[in-house]
């Protein structure tokens, strides 16, 4: 059996972890909101149309934030349509998914599925056919108290106190081909920095995350980056970083390494962030929200055009295995390593749109395999994040060249002295990881979570060190106590 190796120690650290790092995303696309968190009539629907049975889910997930409303949606989207008395909202059509919102779900609705969830919400403006005016004035409903004319038109709306909402996205992914008002880099950046700046007028306490590109891949990218941040540097705090893996789209090493992948794109984003802060001679740093990330079956997606307006469509209803749900884990384990300047992390999307929740319109809902590597991780992920020195076999991709096959990180907790290690195997053959614990010698084997295809593993066993057996295309998630 091959063997690899994590060296820990509780000096050498990266970072605390940040609770936003295990976000989620609702947009108006699909079944996501409508039969999907909002269902009235269904069985497990409370007086407000929540689905209480995927509330329950939602909690046991784990999620912390949840960003709302969009996503593509957003960019054509008017926010006034969704408050209000909801017989007089008006019925529209989305560009975006080409499908009809009928705006019987909206901002307060939303706003009270989160604090029934217990998420912090993260709201999304639109800069696709709006802009400086709206942004601000949403900003002015949602976090005056009262004494202006839109702050107490919330309050004749039934919602006295304000929502509070300190986390805002200045538009989505306005270099894409796709998006609704798409913009050039130097266009999108003056708008956002005139948006932002009038946002925080209403509210200075606010927190604006300014649109990278829509993924890695965009010809565009880098220097959008660059260009975005020349223009908005002072306005802004955080940059999105979008990314979706294809299992189809690579080789299946390719495919089975994407976290290798986005370890390359996160740095690459945080050298351009930190060249521009050096251009303009700031101190500030700006720090990453990878505020839309999956597991995405994209080969198989059908585009808006090739089909028919539909009330609610059933789009990328995703079915994931567990290499799917390896994948995912390791995701996680690359975003806690880059947990000093990724602070927010929203998975794409929370119920049914390629989501860890699935529901049945009038039926159950239930976990896909994805869920189990999130929960465990929003779990188990206290403290600070240790830098883990791995040693490890190689596997050949077609994309990245040789990887190692074991991936790992680990977090510890001073204050409870916990401590818990991400490991993946994404090789195709079982591997030993041996843990070196010397700097932790208190500590004993808890719980090990794992998940694999028709596999069995060994458990830990402590012998003068710490070992486990990784069988293929495996996720796992151990813990060790401190004897005090």
């Amino acid at each position: 059996m091959s063997v690899a190796q994590l060296t820990l120690d509780p000096a050498y650290v990266i970072a605390p972890v940040d609770r936003r790092l295990f976000g989620s995303f609702v947009e108006h696309m699909g079944r996501c909101v409508y039969t999907g968190i909002f269902e009235p009539g269904h069985p497990a629907a409370d007086a407000d149309g929540l689905r209480t049975d995927v509330l329950e889910l939602v909690r046991e997930l784990g999620v912390t934030t949840v960003r709302y409303p969009g996503g593509n949606f957003v960019s054509n989207y008017r926010w006034e349509d969704g408050v209000g008395p909801a017989a007089q909202r008006p019925r529209r059509l989305d560009l975006a998914w080409r499908s009809v919102e009928s705006n019987a779900f909206g901002l307060n609705e939303f706003m009270r599925w989160a604090t029934a969830a217990g998420v912090e919400p993260m709201m999304a403006v639109n800069l696709g056919t709006r802009g400086v005016d709206d942004a601000a004035a949403l900003v002015e409903y949602c976090n005056l108290a009262e004494g202006t004319a839109i702050s107490d038109r919330r309050r004749e709306h039934g919602v006295a106190k304000p929502h509070d909402v300190r986390l805002w996205c200045l538009g989505n992914e306005m270099d894409g081909p796709w998006q609704v008002g798409r913009m050039t880099a130097r266009e999108y950046g003056r708008l956002a920095s005139r948006a932002g700046s009038a946002m925080k007028k209403v509210d200075p306490g606010i927190e604006l995350v300014a649109c990278g590109s829509s993924n890695a891949d965009m010809p565009t990218f880098a220097a959008w980056e660059a260009t975005v941040l020349e223009e908005a540097y002072d306005q802004v705090d955080y940059l999105s970083l979008h990314q979706y893996y294809d299992p189809e789209k690579d080789d299946p090493a390719s495919f089975r390494a994407s976290a290798y992948g986005l370890d390359g794109f996160i740095s690459d984003v945080i050298a351009t962030a930190d060249h521009v802060r050096a251009k303009l001679r700031r101190t500030k740093r700006i720090n990453l929200a990878l505020d839309e990330w999956n597991v995405w079956y994209q080969s198989r997606f059908t585009e808006p055009e090739d089909r028919g307006i539909e009330d609610t469509p059933e789009l990328i209803e995703d079915e994931y295995d567990v290499t799917d749900a390896m994948v995912v884990g390791n995701l996680l384990i690359s975003m806690l390593r880059h947990a000093d300047r990724l602070t927010i992390g929203c998975q794409a999307q929370l119920v049914n749109v390629i989501a860890p929740i699935r529901t049945q319109k009038g039926g159950p809902a239930w976990r896909q395999t994805t869920f189990h590597p999130f929960a465990h991780t929003a779990r188990l992920a206290r403290g600070t994040v240790l830098r883990a020195a791995v040693t490890s076999p190689l596997m050949a991709t077609g994309r990245y060249g040789d990887v190692p096959a074991v991936d790992a990180i680990a977090t510890h907790d001073p204050e409870s002295g916990a401590l818990s290690v991400f490991a993946v195997n994404r090789g195709t053959e079982q591997i030993r990881l041996d843990l070196d614990l010397r700097a932790f010698p208190k500590h004993r084997p808890g719980d090990h979570l794992w998940m694999a295809e028709g596999a069995t593993t060994e458990p830990l066993t402590q012998s003068g060190g710490t070992s486990v057996a990784l069988p293929p295309l495996s996720w796992h998630a151990l813990t060790f106590e401190e004897q005090r």
